[in-house]
């Protein structure tokens, strides 16, 4: 038998400590010691004792538990998971690919789109070329736009100008707090190539809005690692006033 030191509560009673009996199929059985009760057997389920003396729950427990973790806290990471179970990083990985949860990363994209989601009104989120990752209706908006393949010339691996061009744009169109929001004109610098895997960053900011004409001026630079690629203004079309 082990000796393990406790104290708490059971059914209104004070008790000092834990005698633990054996481990059978997923249940502990345990003796509880009361000040006002002699011994109590209690049978308890899906719980198992490691050898530092903490509980353990058992696969489909831990599982269950897992999900309503991270429905709490998204952010939490696979490390904090391990060490409130009590098991490894990688035993975390292998209940989140079973239960279907995806990574911390994928995670808080999803997080960041529903948000968004709620949040921009001139077009559907998914219509924004680029991932938004800060925005503020009729101030300023952020967006990230990573170059792959299909978005480069084949001959030089020089991002084609109309995608980086429409990450600007969806961005001046999405940071317009109206459900209408056309771009009546645009003055675009292409200021240096963007290359496959470079990440762009575009940065919006709202200059002027002109209610009574319904014209909003959008300014919209783009970097790759802090250098400028793209310079833009956006004279864009809303509801009037």
């Amino acid at each position: 038998m082990k000796l393990l030191q406790f104290s708490g509560d059971v059914l209104g009673h004070s008790y000092q400590h834990i005698i633990y009996l054996r481990q059978k199929q997923g249940s502990v059985l345990f003796f509880l010691h009361s000040a006002l009760l002699n011994y109590i057997l209690l049978l308890v389920p899906s719980l198992s004792i490691t050898d530092g003396g903490k509980m353990r729950r058992n696969k489909k427990d831990r599982q269950r538990c897992l999900k309503e973790t991270i429905n709490e806290n998204p952010f939490i990471t696979d490390e904090e998971l391990a060490e409130k179970f009590s098991v490894s990083v990688q035993t975390i990985r292998l209940d989140r690919l079973e239960l279907s949860i995806p990574e911390l990363r994928e995670r808080i994209k999803n997080v960041a789109e529903k948000k968004f989601e709620d949040e921009v009104r001139s077009l559907p989120i998914e219509e924004v070329i680029g991932e938004i990752i800060d925005i503020e209706l009729d101030k300023t908006a952020i967006s990230i736009f990573d170059v792959k393949q299909e978005h480069v010339f084949k001959r030089n691996q020089i991002a084609r100008g109309h995608h980086l061009f429409a990450q600007a744009n969806s961005l001046a169109v999405a940071v317009i707090n109206d459900e209408l929001a056309l771009t009546a004109k645009a003055n675009i610098h292409f200021v240096q190539p963007v290359n496959h895997m470079d990440r762009v960053i575009a940065k919006a900011r709202v200059k002027r809005i002109d209610e009574e004409n319904g014209r909003t001026v959008v300014e919209v630079n783009s970097f790759v690692n802090n250098e400028i690629v793209l310079k833009g203004e956006f004279v864009m079309y809303r509801s009037p006033k």
